[in-house]
């Protein structure tokens, strides 16, 4: 940590820190400028006691549920978005997934633990998982080191490799909820070496961006499968567009 504080300035000389973003200058690197900051789109309250879907009315009693829920209950047990997915929220996942700027991680993960409740007992902190050809493609996989920051932070168990992906999946852009949901069934697997831990267990499920809740909902499945007691969902970015 000393020998990082020594040669912070000599780094910030050399590469000066920028908004991931806008390309503005900031303060330290891994930072947004404050024009970012005010983009970003906090999910406020009131909001649905299970999914945390903001509700259009200020009128609404702690503890309802919005249409979704009631229609159809969840199998997850909450849902806790840092931000609302806008350009903003998407520059920064762009930067930090495609742009491979993984330092971004420690900044996105303070801003989903900032709306993540308090993990009360033993709960394992799990990724949602890439196809292994997409993690070589890439080298990290983005939710896996979300995951890692969050665990250590809360103090809980990190299994990285809690979940798999059994085959390479298509881009689910453009595909309705019914057509991501076919294209990721039987996709999505416990770690037949891990089942034993998550038997019981009570899991966070960690991701960078809920869409559809297609990919999210598979992981449930296989993990409700495996005998979980527990699964809640962390995210830093959800679409929902009619919140905006």
């Amino acid at each position: 940590m000393l020998l990082k504080q020594a040669f912070s300035p000599l780094v910030d000389l050399i590469y000066p820190p920028r908004c991931p973003t806008c390309g503005d200058a900031v303060g330290e690197h891994g930072g947004l400028c404050l024009s970012c900051w005010s983009k970003l789109v906090i999910p406020g309250e009131p909001c649905c006691a299970s999914c945390q879907r903001p509700f259009g009315s200020e009128e609404i009693k702690e503890g309802s549920l919005c249409a979704p829920c009631l229609a159809k209950p969840p199998r997850h047990d909450g849902i806790s978005a840092a931000t609302l997915y806008n350009d903003t929220s998407r520059k920064l996942v762009l930067a930090f997934k495609h742009g491979r700027k993984i330092a971004l991680a420690k900044l996105l993960a303070r801003l989903m633990l900032a709306r993540l409740p308090e993990l009360k007992g033993d709960w394992l902190v799990v990724p949602v998982p890439l196809y292994r050809r997409r993690l070589w493609e890439r080298g990290f996989n983005q939710s896996a080191l979300l995951a890692r920051e969050i665990a250590h932070s809360r103090g809980k168990s990190l299994l990285v490799d809690g979940l798999i992906r059994t085959r390479a999946t298509p881009s689910l852009g453009g595909l309705g909820r019914k057509e991501r949901a076919s294209v990721l069934a039987g996709a999505i697997a416990v770690n037949p070496a891990r089942s034993e831990r998550i038997k019981g267990a009570q899991v966070l499920l960690v991701d960078d961006v809920m869409t559809s809740g297609a990919t999210s909902d598979a992981c449930i499945r296989a993990i409700r499968k495996a005998g979980a007691r527990k699964v809640r969902i962390s995210c830093f970015a959800r679409v929902l567009d009619e919140a905006l």
